[in-house]
């Protein structure tokens, strides 16, 4: 009972031993208490209880039932730290069991061995056990020696033997009532995933354990330590050490297994390293390598002192003495079959490579490189590094490039088996090493087109693969409606009383783990996805006129690399630690400027512009020319205010996290229909003032914020007798009937019909689409839709001239984007009321406040259309960026919210504060609000890099959407909209805050 109901079995065995049993029943009561102590409380506990059940044993004079209370107490000696009285205490079990008894005796040292990391041993035992439990019929035990050697072979690397003796012991399990067994062999399916590389089905099964576990009461320290492991393999570092540091926080308060104290350390050890915490890696290292030779753990031990090698490496440089530490650690793992030996092997050639021993280096990396061929992506990685190490010791950069692409390539298909965005994002780290050997060998031998090729090789890479959706888990919509609820009370207790809500928060938190764990187990896409950068194709869509500065950083210097006029040329910028600093200078003064009475430290941050842009873009700057500019920049430099810097401050300028972005947000086609959405979210200072205006400006078919119906046009607007989806017009400067320019990035003329047709000469697009009257004129010849049904939406032919995408009517899309991927679905994922998109109208404007601003209703109107404009108090998150928010009526609209959209608006404008910031992840990754969008069909973002003015940030928008009527990009109409503000120092720092991005 004690794996089955391990509460009730306490209970139970506490009743018996209040009843003044025999020895014998008193023995079996004792045991089970010793158990539920070694297993789920205080060792010491545990072991009293054993040796008592052990004496009753011998006073029944019960040769089996002494036999298996030994089993139990050499399994509580172990864990204690107590190896040599542990075996002992087996031998003596061995020789007093016979038959049935002896077996299990067996598969419970095959266990002890397992802990010890001896698994010849524990095979051998589990061989000798196996075929005698299935004998006596003992599902139960059978299925523990399954699922135990398959464990065992896992630590030898032997996925597929494992995978079959997990599915052997699920059916045995299937057919029991063992919850607690159950619960284990989830999480072993668990680690098994893991193995195999599956990280996304890794975290499902753990927490599914963990749920299980949970239910039964009873804590399981294993189970961190392996979720840990997979934690860390998807680049979450920082949270694995979070959590190995509670669990022996939890471990130490019971007075737990010492073994598990140890294990828990060697992962917190690991995790420290691999968060960038050398000193706190060091410590938790040397205890544990203390505490494994103590518990004769010698595979334990060894995999520690690798940790430690690792450690003091990073904290104060290589030795000879380090290299010999790292060779024997590697030799004693190869002996040991365990898959951490390339590892190692690649730290000792890495040593040895940084004392200039080129020699030794190439002995220790060729047997590393000898993983690169098989065994799971990571593994591959890291034969892949050495390989790529040994070229560049050889002077060969051209093994370098190869070494590197190859790698690169085995941890792109990796990354697409994730669905989750930040997940994609944190895996690139594993990549950085590689990336950063590439790169500079580009340097070296292949020009400045070849060191574009490869900056853009690894930058931003989430980006350039199609996103993968969030499925219609009722689960997960449920606890994101409930978190949102409950976001909203504790910030209406925090505006009442002025005071915290401890309560809600714990709740929120809480809700925020689940929404975040359910995320994780998103599965991505099969290999292959995902677009790969060229150069030419670049150039071309520059032309002569648009300059493309994309900032790569080798060995902590900025080099520029200028794109245009068919030609990339290169020249070296200043440090950009330097440049860290400088940014954060004129950060702190945006900062201050936002508020009246600071025009004195104006100049101050003008002097700090001029010296970012000496450190960012050093003699470049000179040859920009006189056209637009796109900014690439990396991802530490992403809070930069790019209009501040003299030489880009009276430019049409945007900002994009990779050349490729820029390019597929350029190619990206607006949607037909031209439908505008105006949100205006609680809390602002300025009250969000600009959206009325706004609204009264584009006033034509407009929907309301309540309850849906259109209200009167003001007196003079147009649009009161214009039919459904006319576009609003202004009217022209010289008086003449203008060239009119929809919200949709397209112009609006007239036929010689009088119709109106949507002329793009950006595009190319030039053949008519439906009339304002609804009516559809003729097709040009050979053009699509001469033979569609009537009601069927006209469509625009992409640039490249492959099949459009097409959207109808009730905002479902109907073929395929730019990149040739499936546009996404609609209803089946579900926004966040069970709603699809469809219910907005094509065209027009929506308003949506007050409570009419509900994050369902937002998020519907939202999916599809041509412009969206979202004045709401914006708060980044940094410790947990995919909840950033845009605050609603009725709480926060997170990144993960935005995730859900069928295809985000062509273009969006966020007013208000932090809005664009982002936290840099991996290797050159940023996760936030504005990368968020970019891969969902947003082709252009006006955001805020800085704290802003509320009231100064209300002239800024009113002028920037004159520029979008008027047909402009958002780079030409921010540029202009600057230009039009007053000259004061608020309204100055109110321009510089706010970027474009993309290229719409």
């Amino acid at each position: 009972m004690v794996f089955a109901a391990p509460g009730e079995a306490l209970t139970r065995a506490e009743e018996v031993l209040g009843a003044d049993p025999s020895p014998l029943h008193a023995s079996v009561a004792h045991q089970v208490i010793g158990i539920w102590q070694r297993d789920f409380g205080d060792t010491r506990r545990a072991l009293a209880h054993l040796r008592r059940a052990r004496d009753l044993a011998a006073r029944a004079d019960s040769a089996e039932r002494e036999a298996d209370v030994l089993a139990t107490l050499g399994v509580a000696l172990v864990h204690a730290g107590r190896t040599r009285e542990g075996l002992a205490a087996f031998e003596r079990g061995v020789a007093r069991g016979s038959g049935h008894t002896r077996a299990r005796v067996l598969f419970r040292r095959a266990y002890v061995w397992w802990v010890l990391g001896r698994h010849g041993e524990a095979l051998e035992d589990v061989r000798r056990a196996i075929p005698v439990l299935r004998q006596a019929d003992d599902v139960i035990w059978t299925a523990r020696a399954l699922t135990l050697r398959a464990t065992v072979h896992l630590a030898q690397g032997s996925v597929e033997r494992a995978d079959a003796d997990f599915t052997a012991a699920e059916a045995l399990w299937d057919t029991t009532g063992q919850e607690h067994d159950k619960a284990d062999a989830v999480e072993s399916r668990g680690l098994a995933a893991f193995r195999a590389g599956d990280v996304p089905a890794a975290l499902r099964l753990l927490d599914e354990a963990e749920e299980r576990y949970a239910k039964l009461g009873t804590p399981t320290f294993m189970l961190t330590i392996r979720r840990c492991e997979v934690l860390m393999a998807a680049g979450l570092a920082t949270e694995a050490l979070a959590e190995a540091d509670a669990a022996l926080a939890t471990l130490d308060g019971i007075g737990g297994q010492s073994t598990r104290r140890a294990e828990l350390l060697l992962v917190a050890a690991r995790a420290a390293r691999l968060a960038g915490e050398p000193q706190t890696s060091l410590a938790r290292a040397a205890v544990a390598v203390r505490l494994f030779a103590g518990q004769r753990r010698t595979w334990y031990e060894t995999h520690a002192r690798l940790v430690l090698i690792e450690a003091r490496v990073a904290t104060g440089g290589g030795s000879g003495r380090l290299v010999a530490d790292a060779a024997a650690v590697a030799e004693r793992l190869a002996a040991f079959g365990a898959p951490a030996a390339p590892e190692a092997s690649l730290l000792a050639g890495r040593i040895a490579l940084g004392l200039g021993w080129t020699a030794d280096a190439e002995r220790h990396l060729a047997v590393a490189a000898r993983s690169r061929h098989s065994g799971p992506p990571l593994a591959r990685m890291t034969g892949w590094a050495a390989q790529a190490l040994r070229a560049r010791a050889a002077g060969s950069a051209r093994g370098v490039l190869e070494a590197g692409r190859r790698g690169l390539d085995v941890l792109d298909d990796h990354r697409m088996t994730l669905g989750a965005s930040e997940l994609r994002a944190r895996a690139t780290a594993q990549g950085a090493e590689l990336a950063a050997l590439a790169q500079q060998a580009s340097l070296v031998s292949g020009g400045p087109r070849r060191l574009l090729d490869w900056s853009e090789r690894w930058r931003a890479t989430v980006l350039s693969a199609p996103p993968t959706r969030p499925p219609a888990d009722p689960v997960l919509l449920t606890a994101m409606t409930a978190f949102r609820e409950l976001a909203s009370r504790a910030e209406e207790a925090r505006t009442d009383g002025g005071r915290p809500a401890p309560a809600l928060e714990r709740e929120q938190r809480r809700l925020e783990r689940e929404i975040r764990s359910r995320t994780l187990h998103i599965r991505g896409e099969a290999p292959g996805g995902g677009d790969r950068f060229d150069v030419a194709r670049l150039l071309r869509r520059l032309g002569d006129d648009v300059r493309l500065v994309e900032l790569a950083v080798l060995d902590g210097r900025v080099h520029v690399l200028l794109c245009g006029q068919g030609r990339v040329r290169r020249f070296e910028a200043g440090l950009l630690a330097e440049a860290e600093v400088e940014a954060e200078h004129v950060q702190a003064g945006l900062r201050r400027l936002a508020h009246p009475g600071a025009e004195a430290r104006l100049p101050l941050v003008e002097a700090a512009g001029a010296r970012l842009q000496h450190l960012l873009l050093g003699p470049a700057a000179a040859h920009l020319g006189p056209g637009p500019v796109v900014v690439v920049p990396p991802g530490r430099l992403h809070r930069v205010p790019w209009a501040l810097l003299p030489a880009l401050r009276e430019r049409v300028l945007s900002v994009s996290p990779s050349a490729s972005s820029w390019l597929r947000a350029r190619d990206t086609a607006p949607p037909p229909g031209g439908r505008l959405v105006l949100v205006r979210g609680p809390g602002l200072a300025s009250g969000g003032a600009e959206v009325p205006e706004l609204a009264d400006r584009y006033a034509g078919p407009r929907t309301a914020a309540v309850d849906g119906t259109g209200p009167p046009s003001p007196e003079g607007a147009t649009g009161t007798d214009e039919p459904p989806g006319a576009p609003r017009l202004s009217p022209p400067v010289d008086g003449t009937e203008p060239a009119r320019r929809g919200l949709d990035g397209t112009s609006r003329g007239r036929d010689d019909t009088g119709r109106g047709w949507p002329r793009d000469e950006r595009r190319g697009l030039a053949e008519p689409t439906a009339a304002v009257d609804g009516t559809k004129p003729p097709s040009p010849e050979g053009a699509p839709g001469t033979d569609e049904p009537p009601g069927a939406p006209r469509l625009s032919p992409l640039v490249d001239g492959t099949e459009p995408a097409r959207r109808g009517l009730d905002g479902t899309s109907r073929g395929r984007d730019d990149t040739g991927q499936q546009w996404p679905r609609d209803e089946r994922r579900g926004l966040a009321d069970g709603t699809g998109a469809g219910d907005a109208p094509p065209g027009g404007t929506v308003v949506l406040e007050g409570d009419a601003a509900r994050v369902p209703r937002v998020l519907r109107e939202l999916d599809g259309a041509a412009l969206a404009h979202i004045a709401a108090h914006g708060t980044f998150r940094a410790d947990s960026p995919l909840f950033s928010s845009l605050r609603m009526a009725d709480g926060p609209l997170i990144v993960h919210d935005f995730e859900r959209l069928d295809r985000s608006p062509y273009r969006i404008i966020l007013p208000c504060c932090d809005t664009a910031r982002f936290a840099s992840v991996g290797a050159d990754e940023l996760l936030g609000l504005v990368t968020a969008l970019l891969p969902l069909g947003t082709a252009g973002v006006v955001a805020c890099t800085a704290p802003v003015n509320d009231a100064a940030a209300v002239p800024l928008m009113l002028a920037l959407h004159k520029g979008l009527e008027a047909g402009l990009s958002l780079a030409e109409a921010l540029r202009d909209a600057r230009a039009s503000l007053p000259d004061d120092a608020v309204h100055q720092a109110t321009g510089w805050a706010f970027s474009a991005f993309g290229a719409a």
